[in-house]
């Protein structure tokens, strides 16, 4: 899945002659905080409401001395490319450009969470568990053999740590409801289960509330 896969066909860039209003009206039709801005196809970069609330909103954005960020993405990047940077930057918007850095459009946060939610391992009915473990300690060929002696299998894996620490938060999801008997096998080969969510928890809404959070969290 690439950068022009996604790029939205409604949302229109601004210009230098456009108002701040105009851009607030914009921005708030489309419930996104950025929006691109261009000189003819020239990506000139990202400009927020911030940026905008910050000056007359009466005034052409042209008048205002603004500093632009520029990330974007080219049409060929992949879509965890488009998550990092969008991540990186917080955007609710990410600006493509063509072979020769032309702009050609952009791409929503609402879309990417969309596309990343109907992709494979997100819609397969499955549970959550979560590890906690030392870097160098992560073995997923090592931890998948153990899940599979349990009769599941590991679809899809989510690593998360700070460079600053020695530890890691592995979320794996597996491909089958009751993982008690995947826990306690984890357990006994010393892993440390930080969590875990049974589909059959379903039945009590605030679990329910709390693994829709966990699915939206990866997602993101």
């Amino acid at each position: 899945m690439t950068a022009g896969t996604l790029i939205s066909a409604i949302i229109q860039p601004l210009t230098l002659e456009d108002t701040g209003s105009y851009a607030l009206d914009q921005m708030s039709e489309f419930h996104v905080r950025h929006l691109p801005l261009v000189q003819g196809d020239q990506l000139l970069g990202l400009i927020s409401e911030e940026d905008i609330l910050n000056y007359n909103i009466d005034e052409p954005i042209e008048s205002y001395e603004l500093h632009y960020n520029r990330p974007y993405v080219n049409s060929k990047n992949h879509i965890y490319e488009i998550l990092r940077l969008m991540a990186d930057f917080r955007l609710s918007v990410i600006p493509v450009v063509d072979k020769q850095d032309q702009y050609i459009g952009l791409i929503t946060q609402e879309d990417l969470l969309n596309q990343l939610g109907n992709m494979g391992s997100f819609t397969v009915p499955g549970s959550i568990i979560v590890l906690e473990m030392h870097r160098r300690d992560y073995s997923l060929a090592k931890i998948s053999s153990i899940i599979e002696q349990e009769n599941a299998a590991v679809i899809s894996t989510f690593i998360t740590s700070d460079l600053k620490s020695s530890q890691a938060e592995v979320t794996l999801k597996v491909n089958k409801k009751d993982i008690s008997r995947i826990v306690a096998s984890l357990e006994r080969h010393d892993f440390d289960v930080k969590a875990s969510f049974h589909e059959s928890d379903y039945l009590n809404e605030s679990i329910k509330e709390r693994y829709e959070s966990l699915m939206f969290y990866l997602n993101v």
